[in-house]
């Protein structure tokens, strides 16, 4: 049964800069062969796609386009979101996801393995 383990968030100030980290094991096959994404989520609000990496291509959501980018080490099994010019509207629970979706999605839905999040505030 995979599992998926999420580290790096924190607490920033406006502009500012953190990388979350998602360690996958117990998966079988390549997580190059996996979609993987990040989500966020807002208390009372619905799970937001923000960037998702399937076969080496990344897509984003327009709100962290240019500024959040998604990347994988195929060697230690690991997702990065580094996140850049952060604003306080970015401020959220931000959950890993995989699936063998065989293609790039931000449908939250389509994925069935989820870390447990990790909280990112952004103060102004």
């Amino acid at each position: 049964q995979g599992q998926l383990v999420e580290s790096g968030g924190g607490s920033v100030q406006a502009g500012g800069s953190l990388r979350l980290s998602c360690a996958a094991s117990g998966f079988r096959g390549s997580m190059y062969s996996m979609t993987m994404a990040w989500f966020r989520q807002v208390p009372g609000k619905e799970r937001e796609g923000v960037a998702v990496i399937y076969s080496g291509s990344d897509r984003y959501a327009d709100s962290v386009k240019g500024r959040f980018t998604i990347s994988q080490d195929i060697a230690k099994n690991t997702v990065y979101l580094q996140m850049n010019s952060l604003k306080p509207e970015d401020t959220a629970i931000y959950y890993c996801a995989s699936g063998w979706l065989l293609r790039r999605t931000l449908n939250p839905q389509e994925f069935d393995h989820w870390g447990q999040g990790t909280q990112v505030t952004v103060s102004s």
